[in-house]
């Protein structure tokens, strides 16, 4: 069987937490299709380029977001997706610290934002059920692997890590068994130092053992 006109792109999923809420970026797009509408950033895949390499220039061109970890997820592939013809999209994810970068809209953008997940609506071409997708994939990853690292600074209080955790899953957990998971993961080492959070006793900071990218043991869903 012989395949004609069928391109590959690559979309990206970014993902914070700032001022207590989970959000995503999102560019405005410059050209048409869906022009004026917000979208994922991402593009066509070059024909010498590797799909995370598309995916990761795709964002620094539209956001002036680079140099960050991100996970591939899937592939999207509906006949009907793009009305520019065949296009399959391979999907990335990515959770980082917001305040480390300055958005920048360049190329196919014609600005880029952070947007509250919980009030984004309606995106172009299938780019809402890529967000659907990767919010579950997210709150699967924050409980079996240590991709908290991405957007935690060196170090941090339980507190700030509990915060996180309950900001990309979208409810509230038990303090003391989120600490007793917490620890009996093993992820985390004391920084030996504390600090002060509002009018309590200082808290003990701590640190990741690893900030690469891995999975916990046996990946078990360990929270909910």
């Amino acid at each position: 069987m012989e395949w004609k006109n069928i391109h590959v792109a690559a979309d990206i999923v970014v993902f914070t937490v700032s001022k207590g809420v989970l959000q995503v970026l999102l560019i405005r797009r410059k050209n048409p299709p869906f022009k004026g509408q917000f979208a994922l950033p991402g593009g066509f895949v070059e024909i010498d380029e590797s799909l995370e390499k598309a995916a990761l220039r795709e964002l620094e061109e539209e956001t002036g977001v680079r140099g960050i970890f991100i996970k591939k997820l899937t592939a999207y592939g509906d006949v009907s997706r793009d009305p520019r013809g065949r296009i399959v999209s391979i999907a990335f994810m990515a959770l980082i610290d917001s305040e480390k970068f300055r958005l920048e809209a360049k190329a196919d953008a014609m600005e880029a934002q952070w947007v509250g997940v919980s009030s984004v609506r309606n995106l172009a071409f299938d780019h809402m059920k890529i967000l659907n997708d990767a919010l579950s994939e997210l709150r699967f990853e924050i409980q079996t692997t240590n991709i908290a690292a991405q957007i935690l600074p060196e170090k941090f209080t339980l507190t700030e890590l509990q915060e996180l955790y309950e900001r990309v899953m979208g409810e509230k957990l038990d303090k003391r068994n989120f600490r007793k998971r917490i620890k009996a993961l093993d992820i985390l080492a004391s920084a030996r130092e504390t600090k002060m959070e509002g009018a309590h006793r200082p808290a003990l900071l701590y640190r990741f053992r690893s900030r690469s990218y891995r999975a916990l043991k046996d990946r078990i869903h360990v929270f909910v």
